[in-house]
């Protein structure tokens, strides 16, 4: 089990681990003693959302482990058809039914959904969830600087979060600088990219620079993305890799190796073709 993850303090106090466990497509039992062994490794940040339909399953989970419940970071994201804000807070509300737990420690918007241009309106909600206690930390996801810039305009609180695709080919530079500007920390969904078989974790210099620390190359990515002071939160399913993700911080990547993997991104691109000025997520 893994127990050297350092914390990082979100701008409204909420301690936070470096790393965390994705769990899109962790459904159903499978789903249960994947997300509990994750938990059984040294995992204390779960991320999960309405639409994975697998907020049961992190639950379940949760109530299972003989990690106690404080001692966890239990994450969902409010989809985007229910920005408006009376549904929103029903939304979080059934959110906490399908888990079973008293309260999220952070709960944040999955898109901004633009073209509706409801987010304001959501944030709102958020920010009243967490008056009501169901929340203890609000966050936002692939939110742009300028998407930044109005919910703060408008309500004058400022996400504790924005998670992000961020990735070797898209680091997310402009991005990062934006959420700092706010306090705002970042975290990477898709941190590796499509994973093996998308060029980084086979490419010669990534992996030479593996074999210089004795890690494999997706540790190298992995801390990459915490040296950026990015929070990664790569899906793993299965003990051996949720171990593999685990093991980043008893090494550092020179300023050199940091260049190198950064240099993928150089006419950076996102690999889901979901750019958050237009995607609609429903």
């Amino acid at each position: 089990m893994s127990t050297n993850i350092p914390v990082i303090t979100l701008n409204d106090g909420l301690d936070l681990p470096a790393i965390g466990l994705g769990t899109y497509s962790l459904n159903g039992f499978s789903g249960v003693e994947s997300i509990k062994s994750g938990i059984e490794e040294g995992y204390r940040l779960i991320d999960s959302a309405f639409n994975y339909e697998n907020e049961g399953a992190v639950g379940r989970a949760v109530r299972e482990a003989s990690v106690p419940r404080e001692q966890l970071r239990i994450c969902s994201k409010l989809p985007g058809r229910h920005h408006e804000f009376d549904k929103a807070l029903r939304t979080i509300e059934e959110s906490l039914l399908r888990t079973g737990l008293d309260y999220f420690d952070l709960y944040i918007i999955h898109w901004p959904n633009p073209e509706q241009g409801k987010y304001v309106e959501a944030w709102q909600a958020l920010i009243e969830a967490k008056k009501r206690g169901y929340v203890r930390s609000i966050g936002v996801s692939n939110f742009l600087p300028e998407h930044l810039d109005r919910i703060v305009a408008e309500t004058g609180a400022a996400p504790s979060l924005n998670q992000v695709e961020l990735h070797p080919y898209f680091d997310q530079a402009v991005q990062r600088e934006a959420n700092a500007k706010y306090g705002t920390v970042t975290e990477s969904w898709s941190p590796l990219g499509r994973g093996k078989g998308d060029g980084v974790l086979e490419d010669s210099e990534v992996q030479a620079i593996a074999a210089a620390h004795g890690k494999t190359p997706t540790q190298v990515i992995l801390r990459w993305h915490t040296q950026l002071g990015a929070v990664p939160i790569p899906k793993a399913g299965s003990r051996e890799h949720q171990r593999e993700n685990l093991d980043l911080f008893d090494f550092e990547l020179t300023n050199e190796q940091m260049k190198t993997i950064s240099a993928f991104s150089q006419g950076g691109r996102r690999l889901w073709n979901q750019d958050p000025a237009e995607y609609e997520e429903f």
